[in-house]
C-alpha cells in the first residue's frame, strides 16, 4: 500500500474542497492518505511519503502563498528529485501563470509531476474535484 501525503493551504476554502478530493482519489485507489497543513509538513517527512501532493491558491501577482506554504514548500525542495507529486490549486485572477511556473520549478528540482495539474477559477466545480480524485488516484 502506498502512503500519500496531501498538503495544502487554503484561505477561502476552494483549496481544502480541492485536497480532500484528492485524498479521497488516492485513498479509493488503497493508499493510505494524511491531509495536512503547512504547519504539519516539512522536508523532515518526505521520505515517510511515496508521492505527495502539494496545493496552494494563487496570491498576489499569481505567485503561492508567501507567509506558509512558500516557506514549507523551498524546505521540502531539497527532496523533490525523483519525488512523485502532484499539484492543485485555485485562483481568483490572473490567468493560471501561478501553476505553469509552478510546475516548471517542481521539474527543474527533478520531480516525476504524476498528472497534469489541477486549477480552476474561484470554487470547484463537478468536474474539477473529479479531475482531483483523478490527480489522486494517479498518486497512488
Amino acid at each position: 500500500m502506498s502512503k500519500i501525503a496531501v498538503v495544502f493551504w487554503s484561505g477561502t476554502g476552494n483549496t481544502e474542497m480541492m485536497a480532500k478530493a484528492v485524498a479521497e482519489g488516492a485513498a479509493e485507489k488503497g493508499a493510505a492518505v494524511d491531509v495536512l497543513t503547512p504547519s504539519e509538513f516539512g522536508s523532515d517527512k518526505m521520505d515517510l511519503y511515496d508521492a505527495v501532493a502539494f496545493g496552494c491558491p494563487a496570491m498576489g501577482a499569481e505567485v503561492l502563498e508567501e507567509s506558509e506554504f512558500q516557506p514549507m514548500f523551498d524546505e521540502c525542495s531539497a527532496k523533490l528529485n525523483g519525488k512523485k507529486i502532484g499539484l492543485f490549486g485555485s485562483w481568483g485572477w490572473g490567468g493560471g501563470e501561478w501553476m505553469q511556473n509552478w510546475e516548471a520549478q517542481c521539474r527543474e528540482l527533478g520531480a516525476s509531476i504524476a498528472s497534469a495539474p489541477v486549477t480552476c477559477a474561484n470554487q470547484p466545480e463537478d468536474g474539477t474535484l473529479a479531475a482531483c480524485k483523478t490527480l489522486g488516484a494517479s498518486l497512488a
